[in-house]
């Protein structure tokens, strides 16, 4: 499955989704906000099978995410341009606030049940429109707020590497400040909501008896490598947050270790003693819950395919990323031949913002043959 227009069922008809396996181990099974993605309404029917009652606000988009009050619509106070807004409206007014409110009515109603239940809450932000209510905006001092210092590709930086969001680090610095106040604003109208589901939740009794897992999808550039989008193979949309909170857990705790978004299914799997119908790509964190300090994984692969956007159309090429903990890997092949057509490298020990591609320089020359080899492994897995 390379683009969002091809339902997944129509290449692996078979295939168990994690809710769904939840729920044939007699779990409830429900959906509120942005699970399996959507990418137009009239083209997506979500994935009825995996749930035990029917999605809530599944089929939303985020370009229809406008304010729903009563009464008369409070002025935009910001510029407005790519839709970005500050109005003086409450949180449920957007997506969000909605999809809170509705993740507080099922936990109510899973905790009256005594059922055991798998919930799956899926918030818009901090993705754009970056449009949070006011409060947010006033938590943020426009002045204060930093801004990219690179502004530019990287060196030696291969055209396909790019997307054709770009900004122009010439451009106004003010544009791109506010946009960055509307992404932290985003950000902190997120944490509100999921405040509001963890209150839910410890105010039930529930946090004792349920895991709960925080992550993100992808990450975003606001002017980072003069872009303004995702759909890269850089750090910055590559890597995402993952936490996770478990029963009888008493302190905080980090790891260092190399983790992917394939581990949540087998580690959710594991904390509830169930096993999957099928093999699993991911590795357990369980290991590393243990002890975060474990050895876990050696690379971890991200990849996007361009033209950045497919619509129900196999890709010109695709990039495949591997991060070790010195280094970004990149080979953008050819899809019909495999053939490479380009390579980045980044050593994140002196270029952690990753602005010099120096895979042609000498130095790096000797590690190249065991990237390449990981990664080949990584992908042909």
């Amino acid at each position: 499955m390379w683009d969002l227009y091809t339902h997944f069922r129509q290449n692996l008809p078979d295939l168990v989704t994690l809710p769904q396996l939840f729920k044939q181990e007699g779990y409830e099974a429900q959906c509120v906000g942005k699970i399996f993605h959507n990418w137009r309404q009239d083209q997506w029917r979500g994935d009825r099978v995996s749930w035990s009652q029917p999605e809530f606000l599944h089929y939303a988009t985020h370009g229809n995410d406008q304010p729903q009050i009563s009464g008369d619509l409070p002025p935009n106070l910001v510029s407005g341009a790519g839709g970005i807004e500050c109005r003086e409206v409450p949180d449920d007014a957007y997506y969000d606030g909605r999809v809170a409110n509705k993740a507080v009515d099922a936990l109510r109603s899973l905790k009256t049940s005594e059922e055991s239940f798998f919930l799956a809450v899926g918030f818009w932000k901090p993705h754009t429109p970056f449009n949070a209510p006011k409060k947010y905006w006033d938590m943020y001092t426009r002045d204060a707020i930093p801004v990219p210092i690179h502004l530019d590709p990287p060196e030696n930086i291969p055209e396909i590497a790019l997307t054709s969001s770009r900004y122009d680090g010439s451009s106004n610095r003010e544009a791109l400040r506010e946009m960055h106040h509307g992404h932290l604003a985003a950000i902190t109208y997120l944490d509100a909501q999921v405040g509001k589901v963890l209150d839910a939740i410890d105010s039930l009794g529930l946090r004792e008896t349920t895991v709960i897992v925080f992550w993100s999808d992808h990450g975003l550039h606001l002017g980072e490598h003069g872009l303004t989008r995702k759909t890269t193979a850089f750090e910055l949309d590559a890597a995402v947050p993952m936490i996770l909170s478990m029963p009888g857990q008493r302190s905080a705790q980090r790891t260092e270790a190399l983790v992917e978004l394939l581990d949540v299914y087998p580690t959710l799997l594991e904390l509830c003693d169930l096993r999957a119908p099928h093999e699993l790509q991911g590795k357990s964190l369980v290991p590393l819950i243990e002890d975060p300090s474990a050895k876990f994984k050696s690379a971890v692969l991200t990849q996007t395919p361009r033209p950045n956007y497919l619509r129900g159309k196999l890709p010109e090429a695709m990039g495949y990323s591997m991060r070790t903990d010195q280094f970004r890997y990149t080979e953008w092949r050819d899809f019909k031949s495999g053939r490479v057509i380009a390579r980045e490298l980044y050593d994140h020990d002196k270029d952690p913002l990753e602005t010099v591609n120096v895979v042609d320089e000498n130095e790096y020359q000797s590690e190249l043959p065991d990237l390449k080899r990981e990664l080949e492994e990584l992908v042909s897995q």
